[in-house]
């Protein structure tokens, strides 16, 4: 695409909010990595002639040649030198740029998403005739949450689970992972530590890099999401078509330095460094990939239906997408406490992006080529939490489970205080 079409390039860093210069360098770099490769080529293909001449050679003919034979294999030496110097300038170079953006999708930053759709009433707490609680109140009152002895055993933005808090994770980890393979997801759990290859290849090490926790002794990463080691599982693989498209279901825990968010939601749990996340991770066809994507926004719909949230389905703009995404749906839940809807779930259409980058191909049409892949939380732990405690709360400060989750915990109606 680089060479093919630069425009498209250029214009999709324009809506990313991204520098349209790096283009023009990187096709200025992508030429001289050519030219080196075309060099060091043309000495190779010398020194292996030279070499059949040096054994038909013989007496001074064979001293000269083999004089020349050295300072050709110096100047090979050098030519690879300078091949791989370039093509590691370039690939720096290369790892900046995003995913090229779907043309429709809405220009703008963070503020410039487009309401899709709203699902469900708000509850009216004031005409129930009761001010609605805090989720870290509610917490506290059913000795659910604790978040001042997090802070005790691992700094800000810890917590315990506790009690009820606990058993509601657990019910909501049983639900989602069961409601995934009904649809026909393939459980995993997968490792929470990764290679550098594979935070590299999911696009976590550019734009997201500063949230990232790295082992320096062990140069490993810990993993902001499951999606990374779900999309790497394949990596340097080349796919059965037939198999296609595969759904992955994965729960881990989830490590974020929540870096840039100092003073930002420091209350309670909603913005934490560690939490745990059921993730459905799809590899498919390029072609399919758009369909798979609204089932995967449709999935996590029909789940935070289930349990009876009130919600929005926006649509990004450009500049508030990740590094690998080219579109990307979230699910945000209402919150009764701050009078507004905050993200609880996300999709997104990654194309090939990754795929290309964790060389994960398929076989198509008799030639191989990277398959598309895409991610999409169905229930991020401690932010579902929060949107259970508050929408469902009661005046005397108990909790109605929504009936989804009820054969989780036992057939329990209701989290009581304690």
């Amino acid at each position: 695409m680089l060479r093919l079409d630069p425009d498209r390039v250029r214009a999709s860093q324009r809506a990313r909010g991204e520098s349209e210069s790096l283009v023009d360098d990187l096709i200025k770099a992508d030429e001289a990595r050519r030219n080196a490769i075309a060099h060091y080529e043309e000495l190779r293909a010398e020194q292996k002639a030279l070499g059949k001449q040096v054994a038909q050679a013989d007496g001074d003919d064979r001293t000269a040649l083999l004089s020349h034979t050295k300072e050709l294999a110096d100047m090979v030496k050098k030519a690879e030198a300078a091949q791989n110097e370039i093509t590691i300038a370039f690939d720096q170079m290369l790892r900046q740029i995003g995913n090229l953006v779907f043309e429709d999708v809405p220009p703008g930053g963070e503020d410039d998403y487009v309401v899709v759709e709203t699902v469900g009433t708000p509850r009216d707490f004031e005409a129930e005739g009761f001010r609605p609680k805090d989720h870290l109140e509610l917490g506290q009152l059913l000795g659910a949450v604790d978040v001042e002895r997090g802070a005790k055993v691992s700094g800000s933005r810890f917590y315990y689970l506790t009690g009820q808090g606990a058993e509601l994770e657990l019910a909501l980890i049983n639900l989602a992972m069961s409601t995934a393979m009904a649809n026909g997801f393939i459980p995993f759990i997968p490792p929470s530590l990764v290679k550098p290859q594979a935070m590299e290849g999911t696009g976590f090490l550019g734009q997201a890099a500063q949230d990232v926790y790295h082992l320096e002794q062990d140069d490993l990463y810990l993993v902001g999401t499951s999606e990374v080691p779900l999309a790497a599982y394949h990596a340097d693989e080349i796919l059965d078509i037939d198999t296609l498209p595969r759904h992955y279901v994965g729960l881990s825990p989830c490590y974020r330095r929540e870096a840039g968010s100092h003073g930002k939601d420091t209350r309670g749990i909603f913005r934490v460094h560690w939490f745990d996340k059921v993730e459905m991770y799809v590899f498919c066809a390029p072609e399919d990939a758009d369909a798979e994507h609204q089932r995967l926004l449709q999935w996590e719909k029909d789940f935070i239906t289930a349990l009876e949230i009130p919600f929005q389905v926006i649509e990004l703009a450009a500049g508030d997408l990740g590094l690998s995404a080219a579109r990307k749906y979230d699910c945000n839940g209402w919150l009764p406490t701050q009078d507004r809807y905050r993200e609880i779930t996300s999709t997104s259409n990654c194309t090939d992006f990754q795929a290309r980058r964790l060389n994960i191909r398929a076989r198509f049409d008799s030639s191989t080529a990277p398959v598309a892949t895409l991610n999409g939380t169905l229930c991020a732990m401690t932010r579902t939490i929060i949107m259970i405690l508050e929408n469902h709360q009661q005046a005397d400060g108990s909790v109605r489970v929504p009936q989804a989750l009820r054969p989780y915990l036992g057939g329990r109606e209701a989290l009581t205080r304690r």
